[in-house]
């Protein structure tokens, strides 16, 4: 395993800024976000001009990326038109693993697995894979509906977010029979009333994490995914994250 970090972490810098103060802190590796609603590259951008956008994101100062984080907000064919786009610029940077989000709570069962299969379809025809992201408010807040959902989606994976199932509306959810099907993970500190703490003051188990994960002979990323906390120095919480991780690597 290795240790990455998102350029979410820096969310309100473009891009390259953000991946430069992720190797500031000495991060060997990165997860980028595209993402409509972000101040980076969105899938809009990456649609219209594919070119570019590889040259942007190749542009990371020897840090290798692991994975790209999609959020699309086109609907209907442009929706699959600019998943399409993020799945070639995935297969021209090498890069084999994408997370996108499940449908919000309330989409039709048989609607969710129809969408994620065609993302899964997709994805294969450029070599890369898919996972849905565990996330409250949307069908992956609940580890058994992602259980199923993977098993009816061949090929489908989950990017784990362990915080999401500490701190969530129905009590903390056991998600050790999801580990199997991790694609990738990401990590912060966190306690059932709130999502994100100071980093040792949470309830996540890191080191059971890595364990869990070892065993079904995981060997890509630990994604750091840290927001900033007001009157906490951000850096040094990515800082010490870090060095946390690779503690137990």
């Amino acid at each position: 395993m290795l240790v990455a970090a998102s350029t979410e972490c820096f969310r309100d810098l473009p891009l390259v800024d953000a991946i430069n103060r992720i190797i500031d802190l000495e991060y060997s590796h990165i997860e980028i976000a595209i993402h409509e609603s972000g101040q980076q590259l969105r899938p809009s951008q990456l649609a219209e001009d594919l070119v570019g956008s590889v040259s942007l994101v190749r542009d990371t100062h020897r840090a290798s990326i692991v994975s790209y984080s999609i959020e699309i907000e086109a609907t209907d064919e442009v929706h699959y038109e600019q998943f399409a786009a993020c799945c070639r610029l995935a297969k021209a940077t090498k890069v084999v693993t994408l997370t996108v989000p499940s449908g919000e709570l309330g989409t039709p069962f048989n609607k969710e697995v129809e969408h994620l299969q065609r993302l899964v379809t997709l994805a294969e025809s450029e070599g890369v894979r898919i996972g849905i992201k565990s996330q409250v408010g949307r069908l992956s807040e609940d580890p058994d509906t992602v259980k199923v959902l993977c098993d009816n989606v061949p090929g489908l994976g989950l990017t784990l977010d362990p915080s999401h199932y500490i701190c969530n509306p129905l009590g903390p959810r056991n998600y050790d029979r999801l580990i199997p099907y991790v694609f990738h993970v990401h990590l912060r500190d966190t306690t059932p009333t709130e999502l994100q703490v100071r980093i040792g003051q949470g309830e996540i188990e890191y080191g059971r994490l890595v364990n869990q994960l070892n065993q079904v002979k995981y060997d890509l990323a630990l994604g750091v995914h840290l927001a900033e906390l007001p009157g906490v120095d951000h850096m040094v919480e990515m800082r010490k994250m870090r060095l946390l991780l690779e503690s137990l690597l």
